[in-house]
């Protein structure tokens, strides 16, 4: 899937309430639903040593596509598209790469 069509797509389910500045709610939804991958996350390894069932692996796609679908309406909001946030992400990334910064931290590294 293309991620401007997702982005196209995603925004005709796109019903949340005006609570301020239309970025607000998307951005409460993503680290909600992060927070729920990352819950999920923790009790693998807390009560499962880490295994990772098919069963969960769908649970985790779930809640992977809640957070794609939330950072899709952030990013509408902002006037950006998922396709140069992927673009713009990888090309940094690998500039980091090639700089041997990869490690370390600061966003201007």
């Amino acid at each position: 899937m293309d991620f401007d069509i997702y982005q196209h797509e995603s925004r005709r389910t796109a019903i949340y309430p005006a609570i301020g500045h239309p970025v607000v709610y998307p951005t409460l939804g993503l680290t909600n639903e992060a927070g729920e991958v990352a819950g999920k996350i923790k009790k693998i390894f807390r009560d499962k040593g880490g295994a990772i069932s098919a069963i969960e692996r769908e649970a985790l796609k779930g809640e992977l596509g809640d957070v794609l679908w939330y950072l899709a309406q952030v990013a509408t909001e902002l006037d950006l598209s998922l396709n140069e946030i992927a673009a713009a992400n990888l090309e940094k990334l690998l500039s980091r790469q090639e700089r041997g910064k990869i490690g370390g931290d600061g966003d201007n590294r």
